[in-house]
């Protein structure tokens, strides 16, 4: 029997916690790669195309793939984009110590639902180095469980992250609510059954979030109760199906 009581907030990261995309993942890949003696700039709109892919390591191989396949004939090529990605998130790391800001209403629909009793979870492709640089002390020892980075080996749009954060938790995907930004994330999300809140970005503005339960534009005006009536209306709407 399905739940139809919400019992935990499962969070993507990128776009989602925070938007750091434009202004802190891509600008420090430029300086991993003006650190590496490499000739290639993502600017704001190859970088929305590269999006496309989740994953720090898998991004620089699909632009290899089609911009610079020179650098994949490297012998040693796979020990080279790791030590790429590894400067990129020593880089990021610096950007989000000068601060990159929250979304609004994350930190305190964070706290709200934390007192209100609900448990809180991070399902995430980006390193766990990138959110803790992220998230200050208190907002990050709320979350019980942190997927992110190579938990799992298939990434989004794949829902191995989901599962092994509902794996984590005991619950049902029916117990619980995903929070997303992306089509990658929402593929993932609804794949391992869980009913999705999207809030866009610019770079997601124009994804297909068909079967999302609701599309805003950020969650400044949402509340524990406007999600537990949301997921209640999901369950409801499942039951009738």
């Amino acid at each position: 029997m399905l739940a139809s009581m919400l019992e935990a907030l499962i969070f993507d990261v990128d776009g989602t916690l925070a938007d750091t995309e434009r202004d802190g993942h891509r600008p420090a890949f430029n300086a991993a790669f003006a650190g590496a003696g490499l000739p290639w700039h993502w600017d704001e709109t190859l970088y929305g195309e590269l999006l496309e892919v989740t994953g720090g390591k898998e991004r620089i191989r699909f632009f290899c793939e089609r911009h610079a396949p020179e650098f994949l004939q490297h012998a040693d090529v796979e020990a080279r984009i790791k030590e790429l990605h590894a400067a990129k998130t020593r880089h990021y790391v610096e950007i989000c110590a000068q601060g990159i800001p929250l979304r609004p209403g994350i930190e305190r629909l964070l706290r709200e639902a934390h007192a209100a009793g609900l448990r809180l979870a991070i399902a995430t492709t980006t390193t766990p180095e990138n959110i803790t640089a992220l998230l200050a002390p208190d907002l990050l020892a709320l979350f019980e469980k942190v997927g992110a980075g190579d938990t799992v080996a298939n990434k989004k749009p794949a829902p191995d992250i989901y599962l092994w954060v509902l794996a984590q938790l005991g619950l049902p995907a029916s117990a619980c609510l995903a929070i997303e930004d992306s089509a990658n994330g929402i593929k993932a999300s609804r794949a391992a059954g869980l009913a999705t809140v999207i809030t866009r970005t610019a770079y997601t503005d124009d994804h297909d979030f068909s079967g999302a339960l609701a599309l805003l534009p950020d969650l400044g005006e949402v509340s524990v109760p406007l999600l537990r009536h949301w997921h209640s209306h999901a369950y409801d709407s499942n039951k009738k199906s």
